[in-house]
């Protein structure tokens, strides 16, 4: 059978998508690049946390956390804490993005900061940066084994477990990137929220918590890797 020849329409469509990825490459090189520099201007006036954050980014460079296979393991893993594929999918969270809004949350020397899905751990290094004590949950094993040498060495901790389940008691304040996940995922999260000390501050991007006992205290529009976010600081009263 003789090949298919691309009509005008694909050759147009064609034509239409491939200058548009071009654009969003870029803009995302963009963003990466402004976001690192942001970083490390930041970092460097703290230099104990300059070089775990240097080797963090090695790491990543090397071995990228987010180039997920849909292997049994990661089947498994999802099937338990009742989530999919698509809500792994989201980008991190700068370290001077997270210092400011932290600072502006309050998080001081006498705090601790729980990352309910931490990904690469960037938060972690602001919460340190501010002299707070920070943990973080991740789902994936694999990210935990990527990232927590070098935050441990930050004085940060990265554990595995579901941030559905973890407990957080103990928390000042709680930093969640819901941006990729389900109503149902949130929902399951925000009965976590609930098992949070009267007077918690809890951090949400893209979402507020629209739930009885958070009361919204500001929101924001902060960077992050793909883009301009919204982000709200509430205070959870019980």
């Amino acid at each position: 059978m003789a090949p298919v020849k691309p009509t005008h329409d694909s050759q147009d469509d064609f034509a239409v998508s491939f200058p548009r990825l071009l654009v969003i490459r870029v803009w995302s090189m963009f963003l990466e690049l402004l976001t690192r520099l942001g970083d490390l201007a930041v970092l460097l006036l703290r230099p104990r946390l300059l070089l775990p954050y240097l080797g963090l980014w090695l790491r990543e460079a090397l071995v990228s956390p987010y180039r997920l296979r849909r292997s049994f393991e990661l089947t498994r893993l999802l099937q338990a804490s009742r989530q999919n594929f698509n809500e792994l999918m989201y980008g991190e969270t700068p370290v001077h993005t997270a210092l400011w809004l932290f600072h502006k949350a309050g998080l001081n020397r006498d705090g601790h900061l729980v990352d309910l899905g931490a990904g690469r751990g960037r938060t972690l290094i602001a919460a340190r940066w501010l002299g707070a004590s920070a943990r973080g949950i991740e789902l994936l094993p694999g990210h935990v084994a990527l990232a927590s040498g070098p935050l441990a060495r930050a004085g940060a901790q990265l554990v595995t477990g579901d941030a559905t389940q973890a407990d957080i008691s103990d928390a000042t304040h709680v930093f969640t990137n819901w941006t990729a996940l389900t109503p149902e995922t949130r929902a399951r999260l925000i009965e976590r929220l609930r098992t949070c000390r009267p007077g918690t501050r809890v951090l949400t991007v893209t979402r507020p918590v629209e739930s009885k006992g958070f009361t919204v205290l500001s929101r924001h529009r902060l960077l992050f890797t793909w883009g301009l976010e919204d982000v709200w600081i509430h205070e959870y009263r019980g």
